[in-house]
């Protein structure tokens, strides 16, 4: 009989530190650079996701993302695939503002979305709208891995949160229940014999604060 089979590994891996986060000012899809911190972030992480032995990289191409996959790209050899697909969630009018400023102005629709109803931030994206977008392209790349490979997927908090909500097959109503990640952070999928399964969440650095669009 053959052993268990171990099955292919998703890291979903969020980027490093930008000065809007540090603002606690609202991206979504927003191209902002990494800070000089957020670039050694992802320096360290990647250091630590290339002992993983990744056999592909997707990223979304925005900045933050792109910059931070680059660093796992230089140290393993392997290319980066972009996909605007996997950027974070499009939040209209809210893009740009503080979480005060938003309260101030949408106080309505943040309490709602708060309390964990369907909201189109800004009149932008529902949650399900990005895991929609998101996971196909997660799961097309993942069908490509070698058996037991392991796919890395640099991309943002919110649209990282949607997609494992979405693989796990979780009701949307329940995907706030999966914390967020703080920057550079990862969590870890795995294929078992009934799906997919949360091995790892928010993992990977020092502890650091949760600053994002979807905290």
């Amino acid at each position: 009989m053959n052993g268990p089979r171990q099955g292919r590994r998703l890291i979903l891996w969020r980027h490093g530190q930008t000065s809007w986060n540090l603002e606690r000012r609202f991206q979504g899809t927003t191209d902002i650079d990494l800070t000089e911190a957020g670039l050694g972030q992802a320096r360290r992480a990647a250091r630590l996701l290339a002992s993983l032995q990744p056999d592909a990289i997707i990223a979304s191409d925005l900045r933050r993302a792109r910059d931070t996959a680059a660093e796992l790209s230089a140290l393993t050899g392997l290319r980066v695939h972009h996909d605007p697909a996997l950027r974070e969630t499009y939040a209209g009018d809210w893009q740009g503002l503080t979480h005060e400023e938003i309260i101030a102005a949408h106080g309505e629709q943040y309490a709602a979305w708060k309390r964990g109803e369907p909201v189109r931030r800004g009149g932008g994206e529902l949650e399900t709208d990005v895991a929609d977008r998101a996971a196909p392209v997660v799961l097309a790349h993942a069908e490509k891995l070698p058996e037991n490979g392991t796919l890395v997927v640099a991309s943002h908090g919110g649209t990282i949160r949607t997609t494992i909500g979405r693989l796990l097959g979780l009701d949307s109503r329940h995907w706030e229940s999966l914390g967020g990640l703080s920057n550079c952070c990862w969590s870890i999928l795995g294929e078992g014999a009934r799906g997919w399964r949360l091995m790892e969440h928010n993992a990977g650095t020092l502890p650091e604060p949760v600053l994002g669009d979807d905290d």
